[in-house]
């Protein structure tokens, strides 16, 4: 297997205690040209990192991170990331997805990289992301298929805003 592709955990490694209220859990290998002139990785490749987490917490909850037919689909609009530890090559990270709150047009979801040498999270970070009506340019408001999909996904119950 391609050490750039995810692989989730289940089929890879335990969760650790820190990442266990996390659906989605994928494993990455820490390339050596992941690193900058400081020797640590580079700050660029956590977004990264984050960014495949969250399209695999997409396709695995069934939400796609494609344009519908009706031209809906996700889009970006922010991404933070506090970075809490330096990383070095060789490792691998465990880099975890989460959405931990819903509003009328946006998901707002929680990543953690965990180091596995280290055993410890490395960078803490958010994402938000909204549902955007591509045709028309402008946000639309999350379905109830949709924050079903994703209560289901993350084993809460829809008592959620």
């Amino acid at each position: 297997m391609d050490s750039n592709q995810p692989q989730l955990t289940s089929d890879v490694v335990q969760r650790p205690a820190e990442l266990a209220a996390h659906p989605l859990v994928i494993r990455l290998t820490v390339q050596w040209g992941d690193q900058d002139a400081f020797e640590h990785v580079n700050n660029v490749v956590y977004y990264r990192w984050m960014e495949s987490a969250r399209i695999e917490y997409f396709r695995q909850s069934g939400l796609g991170s494609r344009v519908s037919p009706e031209g809906v689909g996700p889009i970006l609009a922010s991404l933070k990331c506090d970075f809490r530890r330096q990383l070095n090559y060789p490792d691998s990270v465990l880099v975890s997805a989460s959405i931990t709150s819903i509003g009328r047009t946006s998901l707002k979801m929680a990543h953690l990289v965990y180091s596995a040498a280290q055993q410890a999270i490395v960078a803490e970070g958010d994402s938000v992301i909204v549902m955007f009506d591509y045709n028309a340019q402008r946000p639309t408001p999350v379905t109830d298929e949709i924050r079903a999909r994703i209560d289901a996904f993350e084993g809460r119950g829809s008592q959620r805003q």
